[in-house]
């Protein structure tokens, strides 16, 4: 479904316990919220679940870039205020753990917990050369030219050899992805810088890392951890940057133990 959010229009499904509390999921740079399969049925038997496409992804507008980090995390907020959701619990992976940052920061109250996955805080200035090069592949060859990187960036040796249906939908997921959307979500989160500003978070807090992560790393991870009061930190054995889609099992056990809790 598609709903107007601020100048554009947002894609999202609704799904699960009607019952239950709200829970927002947030999918990283080139994909869409089918990123969340493995972790679906699980979640909807006690969450309300809503996923949606970021903007520039998915089945959602695709608006001329770059946008800003504040832009992706008021759409956040805006498609929560359009559909009537006071608060929600979140789960953001990559960049939608950076939106999900944003959300906690920015919109105090909206948020009753917070999972960080494979993310960061701050964006290094010896990140910026590499962004650089990554826009110029999709501008020179579509988002093909980055198939082969990425796949091996964001799954272990072992993983891309056994499990071929599982990357093909990584795969076609980057393919869908609109050049203009990939580029303008670069330029939003390539000026990340929420560190000095984690103190402020007070709500429960999951950080969730692959233990071979080389994008968002273990270390990124600990400084985050670091920060925010009474987070728990859970690395995930044999696992680099999609966590959720390499360890589906560990991945979603690590959720369900985070809410138990609550």
């Amino acid at each position: 479904m598609r709903i107007k959010v601020g100048e554009i229009q947002l894609n999202y499904e609704v799904s699960g316990n009607k019952d239950g509390d709200i829970l927002v999921m947030s999918h990283s740079l080139g994909c869409n919220l089918s990123m969340w399969e493995p972790q679906l049925g699980a979640l909807e038997s006690r969450f309300r679940v809503l996923r949606y496409d970021t903007r520039g992804h998915g089945k959602s507008d695709v608006p001329k870039g770059p946008y800003t980090l504040d832009q992706l995390v008021r759409d956040a907020a805006d498609l929560m205020d359009a559909l009537g959701i006071e608060q929600a619990h979140w789960v953001g992976l990559s960049m939608g753990g950076m939106i999900g940052q944003g959300l906690a920061l920015d919109y105090p109250g909206r948020l009753k917990s917070l999972v960080l996955c494979d993310t960061a805080s701050v964006m290094p200035d010896e990140a910026q050369p590499i962004w650089d090069e990554r826009i110029g592949q999709v501008r020179r060859g579509g988002m093909k030219a980055r198939i082969p990187e990425t796949l091996r960036d964001w799954f272990t040796p072992e993983f891309v050899e056994k499990n071929p249906p599982v990357l093909e939908k990584v795969r076609q997921q980057l393919l869908s992805t609109p050049v203009e959307g990939y580029v303008g979500c670069i330029e939003a989160f390539r000026k990340l810088d929420y560190i000095g500003r984690l103190h402020q978070i007070k709500i429960p807090t999951l950080i969730m890392v692959g233990e071979k992560d080389p994008g968002t790393p273990v270390e990124a991870s600990r400084a985050m951890h670091e920060r925010i009061r009474g987070s728990k930190l859970v690395i995930l054995p044999s696992a680099a940057h999609l966590s959720n889609a390499e360890q589906p099992e560990a991945f979603t056990k690590a959720l369900m133990d985070f809410f138990s809790k609550m």
